[in-house]
């Protein structure tokens, strides 16, 4: 029980097994912020699907018995671990899917937020309810995805929003029945491992830097990632494919 790590085919999954929903230690946090780090080192690999272990949470955000030992002098220490682990996910070398399951609530939310692509099944909800257990949370991160309006109503009333309004918002890509998820999630993971793996790190790479620039800027820093990526044979391979019309066979060079 733990962070656990597999792997199939192109694709990793790691899955937060924490019974009964999902809610981590500091400790945790840690690991999940070191297998992410780990993701360019795996060979093979192309994307990793993230999600929670059974039915009830795909996380229900942090351990509040070990916080409640936590002291205030012990504060900045800790919010670093996390910071580090939101960070991890969201500067993986992969592309990352989200699979929420269930509640995601809290350090859940922005474990979902920090992914590239949110998956979620019709039971899911998402709340960033701090405000309930004296702290503030993470409308940093969610407020990538959801208007201004709506983090704050989220945090002042501590009330999540279900799986539908996180579709229409923009936040979830995809919503499936919860016996469906984790196909459909592993169906887009096998997709998107299938490109050039060095198109896939250097787009997330390119994608992650212009993220908050001005549009002239970002585009120009884009093309710049795009000429480093016509420098390569998979890039040449990809293009010969289309011409060719066939498979491309990849280097990763």
């Amino acid at each position: 029980m733990g962070i656990e790590l597999s792997f199939t085919g192109k694709v990793a999954e790691i899955t937060i097994d924490v019974a009964p929903v999902n809610a981590i230690t500091l400790a945790q946090y840690g690991e999940i912020g070191a297998a992410f780090d780990a993701a360019d080192s795996w060979q093979g690999i192309n994307c990793i699907v993230f999600t929670g272990a059974g039915t009830r949470a795909f996380c229900a955000g942090l351990n509040l018995k070990e916080f409640l030992t936590a002291t205030v002098a012990e504060d900045p220490a800790r919010a670093r671990i996390v910071r580090r682990c939101f960070k991890s996910i969201r500067e993986c070398a992969l592309p990352t899917i989200a699979a929420v399951n269930g509640p995601a609530l809290g350090a859940g939310s922005v474990l979902a937020s920090v992914c590239d692509i949110r998956l979620a099944s019709t039971n899911a909800t998402f709340g960033t309810p701090e405000i309930n257990v004296g702290r503030c949370g993470g409308a940093a991160h969610m407020g990538r995805h959801l208007p201004p309006g709506m983090v704050r109503k989220m945090f002042f009333t501590g009330e999540p929003i279900d799986a539908a309004e996180a579709y229409r918002l923009g936040f979830v890509q995809e919503v499936h029945a919860p016996d469906a998820l984790m196909g459909a999630a592993r169906n887009l993971a096998a997709k998107i491992a299938d490109k050039s793996p060095l198109g896939l790190r250097i787009g997330k790479q390119s994608l992650n830097q212009i993220e908050f620039l001005p549009v002239d800027e970002g585009y120009q820093i884009e093309q710049q990632f795009s000429t480093a990526l016509m420098n390569t044979e998979d890039a040449r391979e990809a293009t010969a494919a289309v011409v060719e019309k066939r498979m491309p066979v990849w280097k990763g060079r």
